[in-house]
């Protein structure tokens, strides 16, 4: 089959497998074998969890690029270009290139009904075997276990957190979840795990593989001072390192792992303590509590489960501001809504609800009155993000702050309209 623009081979891809989620390996790796792939020659650090992977992919590439390593990353989801998904030396792939993956993996699929992140992962895969990069960092989508980038074994396995997230597909509480995320881990490599409170699944599946389990708190941790941290490995140490770029308290923990990963792999990709600074000062992610300065302030941040909100609640709280704090909700219809919505209960003087695109949104008159029904008071309902950002300007004053939150889904096109405003203003 052969389509003419990555948008039609997107639009394609996700009506060909009758299920938008289906976890599982041997789709992906029959249609591999039938395109005679190898697993990379390079180290591959595959991370997962439910909270904190984007910024430790971000992390670790730009740590590693700035070592001089050609790094090659694998994201999602995306939020304005698919491009975004696939990177190479800091550069997102061509529409060529990936045109040109999308046709090799639909030679190769035989009968399987891939579906569109099955397409996503193979399609990187297939673009890091041409690049030949460095090192690979990639992102788990979904899990771990059951997560089409587990096909490949990794010689560093990071686990960010754990918390309740997807637990219709990984289970309906922590120590489920974190075995399927545990997934991921292989017998006799680096097994890290990112957070101080981890579940004893992950224990029990690191011995049960047979990996090296490295946590947060034992076997690494760190120590804060007003304006630095330090850092300790097994056999490393850091003073005086500079504050991660990346805002909020957590990322001291997603720094913490970042650098117990680089460790471990310091025979085959040394790093210098250069490179470690020049990274945390220079780390970059868009939609983590990003801020955009004007007339009023924005912070855009993807928080769509408990947790991820209590971190934001948290980095709202720790800002001095004498306005108005106008919250801006876009969240998805199988997300624990009311469990958000506690966490951000104190956080906002005003709420905006936002209707979402897809198959899993629900109606801004929905997600409202479930909002309403825990003791939330919404102000207003949208269609969608761009009219809700427009209320908000509207009725933000100078020095007071927008809040956009919810989901990727929420975000994004946020960015699209913030975008639209400034090219407007000039």
């Amino acid at each position: 089959m052969r389509l003419l623009t990555l948008s039609d081979w997107l639009e394609w891809q996700q009506t060909l497998h009758p299920s938008a989620i289906d976890l599982g390996l041997l789709r992906i790796q029959r249609t591999l074998d039938r395109l005679g792939w190898r697993r990379p020659g390079c180290p591959v650090i595959t991370v997962g969890g439910t909270n904190g992977k984007g910024s430790c992919v971000a992390l670790l590439s730009t740590i590693l690029s700035e070592a001089g390593y050609r790094v090659a990353t694998f994201t999602s989801p995306h939020l304005v270009r698919y491009n975004e998904r696939i990177t190479v030396a800091g550069y997102e792939v061509s529409d060529a290139s990936l045109i040109a993956a999308f046709e090799r993996i639909d030679a190769a699929r035989g009968s399987d009904t891939l579906t569109f992140f099955e397409f996503n992962a193979l399609a990187a895969l297939l673009i890091f075997e041409t690049a030949a990069p460095d090192v690979i960092v990639l992102e788990v989508g979904m899990g771990g276990r059951l997560d089409a980038t587990n096909v490949v074994d990794a010689d560093v396995a990071l686990v960010t957190s754990i918390a309740l997230d997807h637990c219709e597909w990984l289970g309906v509480d922590t120590e489920t979840i974190g075995r399927e995320k545990a997934g991921i881990f292989r017998a006799g490599k680096p097994a890290i795990f990112g957070s101080m409170q981890m579940p004893e699944s992950i224990a029990e599946s690191a011995a049960a593989t047979g990996a090296d389990v490295m946590r947060l708190g034992s076997d690494f941790n760190y120590a804060r001072s007003d304006k630095t941290w330090t850092w300790q490995g097994r056999h490393s140490h850091f003073d005086d390192l500079p504050v991660p770029a990346l805002n909020g308290d957590v990322q001291f923990d997603n720094a913490s792992a970042v650098l117990m990963v680089v460790e471990t792999l310091s025979q085959r990709l040394p790093v210098t303590r250069g490179a470690v600074e020049r990274g945390l000062r220079r780390v970059q992610l868009t939609g983590r509590f990003q801020r955009i300065a004007g007339r009023i302030e924005w912070i855009l941040d993807v928080a769509h489960n408990p947790a991820a909100a209590r971190t934001l609640a948290s980095q709202l709280a720790a800002r001095r501001t004498d306005g108005r704090t106008i919250a801006v909700c876009g969240i998805l219809g199988d997300k624990d809504v009311e469990g958000i919505a506690a966490e951000l209960r104190s956080s906002f003087d005003q709420w905006i609800v936002a209707g979402l695109q897809g198959p899993r949104a629900i109606a801004p008159a929905s997600l409202a009155q479930r909002l309403t029904d825990v003791g939330i008071n919404v102000s207003a309902n949208a269609p969608d993000i761009a009219t809700a950002c427009a209320r908000a300007n509207a009725i933000a004053l100078d020095g007071e702050t927008v809040v956009v939150f919810g989901s990727f889904l929420a975000v994004a096109p946020a960015l699209v309209w913030l975008s639209n405003q400034q090219h407007a203003e000039e």
